[in-house]
């Protein structure tokens, strides 16, 4: 994965002052919800070899579409969101990405 998608809350905090540094004010779930967006699009590029599909938020779900905008996987959290799934386990949603990525690119 790249180093610009923070893997646990201390690299959020990090990224959330540098951003702040350079004029931009944003909310610590906001960068959690972008860096698991980001992470689980990572992973599907790296099972794809490239980037074909599109990672997408719908309210609390992640979302895959393929080139032809179909879904073609729904990701929920385990607990109310993926901003305290992260907050509470950020390894374990990062982990649970790359399966679901594993998996749903490897059943096409």
């Amino acid at each position: 994965m790249s180093v610009a998608i923070p893997e646990n809350m201390e690299e959020i905090i990090m990224k959330q002052a540098m951003l702040k540094e350079h004029g931009e004010d944003v909310t610590t779930d906001d960068l959690v919800k972008q860096s698991v967006l980001d992470a689980l699009q990572a992973f599907i590029d790296q099972e794809l070899d490239g980037h074909y599909d599109e990672v997408s938020w719908d309210q609390e779900q992640l979302v895959v579409h393929d080139l032809d905008h179909g879904e073609i996987a729904r990701i929920k959290p385990q607990h109310a969101s993926f901003i305290v799934d992260f907050k509470d386990n950020a390894q374990l949603v990062l982990t649970k990405l790359e399966e679901v990525a594993r998996k749903t690119i490897g059943s096409r």
